[in-house]
C-alpha cells in the first residue's frame, strides 16, 4: 500500500506541482489544504502518513499548523516547504517537530528523495 499524503500550500499551482511529483512516485494524495486552519482540520479527518506544509499561509501559518498537528499526533511526519529566504523559520519548525525541509522552487528528484527518507524514518 502506498503512503498517504496531505499537501498544504496556499498557492494552487504549488499544490498541483507537488501532487504531480508525488503521484509519479506512487504516493496517494488524500487531502489538500490552502491554509493552516484547513490543514489542521483535514489532518484530523484523514490522518495521512505524511504532510507537506508551506510556511507562509493565510489564517494560520505553517508553523502554527505544525504545532497543532504535532499536539494531535506527536508521531506525525511533516515536511516543511520553504521559499528561499525563509530559512529563519527552519530552526523553529525543527523544534516544533518538522522532520525535513524542501526548498521552493521544487526539484522533483530532491522532493522524492526527502519524502522517501521521511516516510521510511
Amino acid at each position: 500500500m502506498s503512503s498517504t499524503v496531505m499537501i498544504v500550500d496556499d498557492a494552487l499551482f504549488m499544490r498541483k506541482m507537488l501532487r504531480n511529483i508525488l503521484e509519479a512516485e506512487g504516493y496517494q494524495i488524500v487531502a489538500e489544504a490552502s491554509d493552516g486552519d484547513e490543514a489542521v482540520a483535514k489532518f484530523q479527518e484523514h490522518r495521512p502518513d505524511l504532510v507537506t506544509l508551506d510556511i507562509v499561509m493565510p489564517n494560520k501559518t505553517g508553523l502554527e499548523a505544525l504545532q497543532e498537528i504535532m499536539a494531535l499526533d506527536p508521531a506525525a511526519k511533516v515536511v516543511m516547504c520553504s521559499a528561499i529566504g525563509q530559512e529563519s523559520f527552519t530552526a523553529a519548525a525543527v523544534r516544533a517537530g518538522a522532520r525535513a525541509f524542501i526548498l521552493k522552487p521544487f526539484n522533483p528528484e530532491l522532493v522524492a528523495h526527502v519524502l522517501k527518507e521521511t516516510v521510511e524514518g
